[in-house]
């Protein structure tokens, strides 16, 4: 399927010499802990919560506005302090779509999480997997590399291709490729 060409204001986004696009209407709390690789899009309204503890974000990933990104919390029993942040961990590829809470440990490459997804606390999940749209995975939850997970709370559905690299791979590198800015009327008219 051909990608359609997404414009967007100039003034609203700001372009980093790594090709990275970050809304001015994104949140970047603790930006000093959050590393972007480059050609990553943050769309508007999206948070990511560095002031907890490092984020850690892929080439070409595409945060979907109104989406959360946050560290993971752990709790240790009988030690001091007994509460503290985990690091977040985001691969290249993976697209996050708009309206998601992101609280996972670590998200390998080549994944794509649906619209309004709940990633609870700790989750896992591999390379090459695919989470549906509206789908709720419990705190700690592995999900396997090449998997389909959906529902409430989130179970296995099925299982992807072996060619789900390239196609994730393809669809960020053509987002990022027709994500353009609108452009600027003539002047005198």
């Amino acid at each position: 399927m051909e990608q359609h060409d997404l414009f967007y204001e100039k003034g609203q986004f700001i372009e980093t010499q790594t090709g990275n696009k970050v809304s001015l209407q994104s949140v970047l709390c603790g930006s000093q802990n959050i590393i972007l690789q480059g050609k990553t899009i943050t769309h508007a309204d999206s948070i990511i919560r560095g002031d907890l503890a490092n984020v850690r974000i892929g080439r070409q990933c595409i945060i979907g506005p109104r989406s959360v990104i946050r560290p993971p919390p752990k709790q240790f029993p009988n030690k001091t302090p007994s509460f503290t942040f985990l690091p977040i961990t985001i691969g290249d590829f993976v697209t996050i779509e708009e309206g998601c809470v992101i609280s996972a440990a670590q998200i390998g490459q080549h994944v794509h999480i649906g619209k309004n997804c709940i990633i609870g606390r700790r989750c896992i999940l591999k390379d090459c997997c695919k989470i549906e749209d509206n789908t709720v995975l419990p705190p700690d939850t592995v999900v396997p590399p090449f998997t389909v997970y959906g529902g409430s709370p989130g179970r296995m559905l099925g299982e992807l291709p072996e060619c789900t690299k390239d196609i994730h791979r393809d669809l960020a590198k053509n987002y990022y490729a027709h994500f353009l800015p609108r452009a600027a009327a003539p002047a005198g008219k």
